[in-house]
């Protein structure tokens, strides 16, 4: 039975090939982008289209900074301060609540609960006119308030967290560092954050990719004048003239640190959702 057990389990030259053609096509489009982004526009076209990177990368990437119309070193700067503030908030108000609903009794716990889990069923896509009412209310259309605040606390997140803190925190580890005097918020910051840091740490990373890779809600808050990085690549793609090669260049250059972040932080994202399978 075990030598079936690991004849069933053993990879097979067809799914080394399926993994080989999916890697493939995942990654092409990615390569073919970098690609653009080191030419010029007179080959974009050509056919059959050109493989291998060329040497205009750096007066692409010169022109993508020259252009006043797309600001785009700007949008960069706003991205990564959106993306950093909300991240953080969101890893600490999850981890935060996750640890009360999962560990904490008091009354109505079930109920709140509930109410955050029927949030995550309502598409964004519903809130985006009120919201959008609210914010030229209140005054911070054109402003990155409108893109940060509204996204400071993530249902999914507090889901996530209090799933991932009922299974890996036991209450004799919160029960004895409560005998030992500690605060509710002690215990929190001492004891829960370091055991939910794996978690903490995958919620970090998903949320910094879509708040980065957020279009529609800056497109319809923002202005040309507080960009972020997806409204100046919009800015870029929508003029009179196309330019594909700066396009591609201020593609290439917005796409880096998100593959920075899977370069540095891959193994723990595997690892963390690898453990959590485990747990469950």
């Amino acid at each position: 039975m075990r030598a079936a057990s690991v004849r069933l389990w053993r990879a097979s030259p067809l799914t080394y090939l399926a993994l080989i053609v999916g890697c493939v096509t995942s990654l092409f489009p990615i390569y073919w982008m970098f690609v653009v982004a080191t030419r010029s526009n007179d080959v974009i076209n050509d056919v059959p289209p050109p493989l291998l990177p060329g040497g205009d990368f750096g007066a692409n990437v010169s022109r993508v900074f020259a252009n006043e119309h797309a600001a785009f070193a700007y949008g960069l700067v706003n991205s990564l301060v959106v993306s950093s503030v909300v991240t953080l908030s969101v890893v600490f108000f999850s981890t935060l609540a996750g640890f009360a609903f999962a560990k904490l009794r008091f009354r109505g716990r079930n109920v709140m609960l509930l109410v955050i889990v029927a949030t995550m069923m309502v598409p964004v896509q519903l809130g985006l006119i009120p919201l959008y009412m609210l914010m030229v209310k209140i005054g911070w259309n054109g402003s990155l308030q409108a893109v940060i605040v509204p996204f400071l606390v993530s249902g999914f997140g507090v889901f996530m967290m209090r799933q991932y803190a009922a299974e890996a925190i036991s209450d004799e580890l919160v029960e004895a560092a409560r005998v030992d005097g500690c605060s509710t918020f002690r215990i929190y910051w001492n004891v829960v954050l370091p055991v939910l840091r794996p978690a903490a740490a995958i919620l970090g990373l998903l949320t910094f990719m879509q708040t980065w890779n957020e279009f529609i809600w800056p497109y319809a808050i923002l202005d040309a004048n507080t960009p972020t990085v997806q409204l100046s690549l919009s800015l870029l793609a929508t003029a009179y003239y196309t330019d594909y090669a700066q396009v591609f260049a201020a593609t290439a250059l917005a796409t880096l640190p998100l593959l920075a972040v899977f370069i540095v932080f891959g193994r723990q994202i595997i690892g963390g959702i690898m453990e959590g399978a485990i747990k469950s």
